[in-house]
């Protein structure tokens, strides 16, 4: 069992790249609060199972990040069960894919709400907590290769990914002072049930077998390959230590080379 780190907020945390950050947090010594929608709550416990495995305490919250509420009572739930805070992941965010003329204003709502107003709400919870009490910390939010390029079809969603960017760097300023830094990382083609959800709205509209399209993007890096979620954990793994104390107001892209900054 690794040394004991300190407490994180996980966002997301029940399925996809949230899951695997939040037992790789758990490895590497950090007890894991996973905070996600009460609909997910059997994926929930079950990474909570995996926590606890690795002889760390987990909390299985449940709260939806575009209520300041509920990000507030998480992490006040955090603090007073294990002291403070630590690390704050704001991982949660939704997709939605359609033609730019197709988008409605409730889409760009719903999508703005979660992607970017969520982040907010998880950055502004945790910097406050993490200013109270005075040792630093971590902020790391998801951003996205769409954070970096826009897309086709994918608008709205491209738009808050840009909108994390900005949030990060604006954040880091403020926050260096209280040796607090704040990071962003930026997956690029990771097969996450987000993914799967992109594939159908591509298949549908090329009439083509459901999983074609993933299998497509396979070449669209120098690697050749497409991500996994286990792919972008090391990088956030990194940003949560000491030894990346001098790394902030980045957005960092895990694409394999699709995107180069």
């Amino acid at each position: 069992m690794s040394q004991h780190k300190g407490s994180a907020v996980v966002t997301g945390g029940a399925e996809g790249i949230g899951r695997a950050i939040a037992i790789r947090l758990a490895q590497d010594g950090f007890d894991v609060a996973v905070l996600d929608l009460p609909s997910s709550e059997a994926k929930a416990q079950a990474v909570v199972g995996e926590i606890e495995k690795h002889g760390r305490k987990a909390l299985k919250l449940f709260g939806d990040v575009s209520i300041e509420e509920d990000v507030k009572a998480a992490v006040d739930r955090v603090v007073a069960s294990w002291g403070g805070l630590d690390v704050m992941i704001a991982n949660a965010g939704i997709s939605l894919n359609r033609p730019f003329h197709e988008m409605t204003v409730e889409d760009f709502d719903r999508l703005v709400s979660v992607n970017l107003k969520g982040v907010f709400i998880c950055y502004k919870h945790a910097a406050i907590q993490m200013m109270k009490q005075g040792r630093g910390g971590r902020i790391i939010g998801a951003s996205s290769i769409a954070g970096k390029k826009g897309m086709a079809g994918n608008s709205i969603y491209c738009a808050t990914k840009f909108g994390v960017r900005g949030l990060t760097q604006s954040a880091a300023m403020e926050y260096g002072k209280y040796g607090i830094t704040v990071n962003a990382y930026a997956p690029g083609v990771i097969e996450t049930g987000l993914l799967d959800k992109l594939d159908d709205y591509h298949t549908a509209q090329s009439n083509q077998p459901k999983g074609s399209w993933t299998k497509s993007l396979n070449s669209s890096n120098v690697l050749g390959r497409n991500g996994h979620p286990q792919d972008v954990v090391p990088l956030v793994s990194f940003l949560c230590t000491e030894e990346a104390g001098f790394i902030t107001g980045q957005t960092i892209l895990v694409d394999g080379g699709i995107c180069f900054d």
